[in-house]
């Protein structure tokens, strides 16, 4: 299972995810989750993926296959979109068709079904910043100001977090806070869900990802956090009269 959680701000754009993948108890391991498309300064796009690794790689290596196909117009790769909802339904069609196309060989030997979700995030220059939840299906719903983040996984864990703390005036440093405590939430409750982390920001009208890094497990920095959002809830547990 995974978990990756996205943030749509006034001043950017914050994703988060996970790198464990489980297959059994006895097959653990670990792939990245967050993948990146852009030219910077002009546009950037960021995808989180959840689901069927099968279904997800092939997605992503067929995106990127048009981006990096030099005859590819704006119907093709999404490098050349001419809006971030063209990537939306580019990004869409492109997953129900792998998931089909997967779904289709299983079935042939057995009931087994394949399926992933998406998270799609990113600017053009000259346009707004948007963030898209793509369905298996390949349709998708986006982030607004009344609902600024997307979730993708094992999401219940961390969603309470972000429901408290999260709004579109949040700014990026407390906003990388929110998605980490959101994450060590479902770290401490799920085992399908494990570290190391991929961390990006994308600042708005960047058009390019301004911050992007990989926590590992013994980060001094993550601990310390996640020690502190521990010992203030049982602080204020204990202080709470009923």
């Amino acid at each position: 299972m995974t978990y990756c959680v996205g943030l749509l701000l006034k001043a950017g754009i914050v994703l988060l995810s996970d790198t464990r993948t489980n297959a059994g108890l006895d097959n653990i391991a670990c792939y990245r989750k967050s993948f990146t498309f852009e030219v910077p300064g002009e546009r950037v796009i960021a995808i989180l993926t959840a689901g069927s690794l099968s279904v997800t790689q092939t997605a992503i290596a067929r995106l990127r296959e048009a981006a990096d196909n030099p005859e590819a117009d704006e119907k093709t790769s999404i490098l050349k979109a001419n809006t971030m909802l063209d990537v939306a339904e580019m990004v869409g069609q492109v997953l129900s068709d792998v998931r089909a196309d997967i779904t289709a060989k299983l079935e042939r030997m057995s009931q087994a079904t394949a399926s992933a979700s998406m998270i799609v995030a990113g600017q053009r220059k000259g346009g707004e910043m948007r963030l898209f939840l793509v369905y298996p299906e390949g349709n998708f719903i986006e982030a607004t100001e009344d609902t600024p983040f997307l979730q993708i996984g094992e999401h219940k864990y961390g969603k309470p977090i972000l429901d408290r703390v999260v709004t579109t005036d949040t700014p990026l440093a407390d906003a990388k806070k929110a998605v980490l405590l959101s994450m060590d939430s479902t770290l401490r409750s799920n085992l399908s869900v494990g570290m190391p982390l991929d961390l990006m920001v994308i600042e708005a009208d960047a058009c390019k990802v301004t911050e992007s890094r990989r926590i590992e497990a013994e980060d001094p920095t993550f601990r310390e956090m996640s020690t502190a959002w521990s010992n203030a809830l049982r602080q204020a547990f204990t202080e709470v009269v009923i």
